[in-house]
């Protein structure tokens, strides 16, 4: 009896630890929607925490979750510059806070990069008023303008919820082949841990107080062709 109440407690501390998580754990190219963690990076968590965030500033998990310095035999898409993609999560985004969407070129083969190289954001989804979007699933753009090559593609939601605790990312990263692209510079970038930092009004922010009308999402500016 003593067995069955310890593992129905550990159970449901599972569950609480997991309840409002979510991870983005499928890709959309060229129409087609391809099962989970065929071109994501699968974190190492254990399954009970797989959605998990990360809300350490300077861990290299913030790149692509944990254990996502390594591929870890995840695939590459190939896709053309200028190609829409879509990043579908496990359930939708259910704290408040910002997304981006960032890229990273491999200096090689990206299933043998790790993302320490420099970073560049494609877009923000920030505030709309006084809400953000949460959603099911964020669609963007490969840059038109950008090198061929292969790069991590990043995805990162920001939970804003809890004021006074540190925010909670939740981040996964493509693999993706770019073709017929072009030969800007992107910038400016930012090494990832380092592009956040501790005292950044749109980390620190109390999305409860007051307008968000000046909200400014953390990291590099949004690099645009």
């Amino acid at each position: 009896m003593k067995f069955s109440v310890t593992a129905i407690a550990v159970a449901v501390m599972a569950a609480n630890s997991v309840s409002g998580h979510y991870i983005f754990q499928q890709f959309s190219a060229g129409g087609t929607k391809y099962p989970a963690w065929k071109y994501i990076r699968r974190n190492t968590n254990p399954a009970w925490l797989q959605n998990g965030p990360v809300t350490d500033l300077s861990s290299k998990d913030l790149r692509c979750n944990v254990g996502g310095g390594v591929s870890n035999g995840t695939e590459t898409v190939t896709m053309k510059a200028g190609d829409e993609f879509t990043f579908t999560l496990d359930a939708a985004v259910y704290h408040a806070g910002p997304t981006s969407l960032y890229m990273s070129k491999a200096p090689g083969k990206v299933e043998d990069y790790d993302g320490s190289g420099p970073w560049f954001k494609i877009f923000d989804w920030g505030p709309s008023g006084n809400s953000f979007p949460m959603k099911g699933s964020y669609s963007g753009n490969i840059p038109k303008c950008i090198p061929d090559g292969e790069y991590l593609l990043r995805i990162q939601q920001l939970g804003l919820h809890n004021p006074g605790a540190p925010p909670q990312f939740y981040i996964s990263c493509a693999q993706v082949k770019v073709t017929n692209g072009g030969n800007a510079n992107p910038s400016p970038t930012a090494l990832i841990p380092g592009a956040f930092k501790a005292n950044d009004p749109g980390y620190t922010v109390n999305i409860y107080s007051g307008s968000l009308s000046n909200y400014v999402v953390p990291g590099p500016a949004v690099f645009k062709c």
